[in-house]
């Protein structure tokens, strides 16, 4: 999907409650794991207490967009 910026943005939704950053969390640790990164390596740039977020994503950046177009690629072979 597309923000209404034009960039490219992912839709994700994470069943923690949003208290105490647990929400926030999550959303590193899920994108941490499915990316194969370290928690550390995913930091919220922006959107901390919003609903729209900017990740920040350190580490290799060829590495890390391949397996971020992957990642893209087998969610839009599952999507109806």
């Amino acid at each position: 999907m597309r923000g209404s910026d034009g960039r490219p943005a992912l839709r994700l939704r994470v069943t923690a409650p949003p208290v105490k950053g647990a929400a926030n969390a999550a959303l590193i640790a899920y994108v941490a794991h499915a990316l194969g990164l370290r928690k550390s390596e995913v930091r919220i740039a922006s959107g901390e207490t919003a609903r729209l977020k900017l990740l920040e994503l350190s580490g290799d950046a060829a590495s890390i967009s391949a397996r971020l177009a992957a990642w893209i690629a087998a969610a839009d072979a599952k999507a109806p």
